[in-house]
């Protein structure tokens, strides 16, 4: 071995005055690397989606969240008019909730699948 060579952690020699300090930073910063991943990876478990969702799985799954707040919305207020006998009026409130109920959905699950896909990059 050459005597201008760093010493590795294998060998005998002395050991330089900050080795110490710098060997306890990288053992600081490895224990939190893991604890970022261990989070990330209870994250992605919890999600129960891919977070490489293609186009038309993210199409399919926004109108579904927009029809079924309108099918609700409109089920609910034939309903509440059926049994008060209000024809129109309760359809008619019912209904522009359920689209409303709806938008908010679309919205809410749109940006959830951006922050998805804004994390990629690692920049914030």
């Amino acid at each position: 071995m050459a005597q201008g060579s760093p010493k590795g952690p294998e060998s005998d020699g002395p050991t330089q005055p900050g080795d110490e300090a710098l060997s306890r930073r990288l053992d600081t910063l490895e224990a939190k690397l893991r604890d970022v991943e261990a989070r990330k990876g209870s994250v992605r478990k919890t999600e129960g989606q891919s977070p490489n969702m293609s186009g038309i799985g993210q199409a399919l799954r926004l109108s579904t969240e927009f029809i079924a707040g309108i099918i609700v919305g409109g089920g609910a207020g034939w309903a509440f008019d059926r049994w008060l006998g209000t024809s129109p009026w309760g359809l008619i409130v019912l209904l522009l909730l359920g689209t409303c109920a709806g938008f908010f959905n679309v919205a809410r699950a749109a940006g959830l699948m951006k922050s998805r896909t804004g994390d990629k990059s690692g920049a914030k």
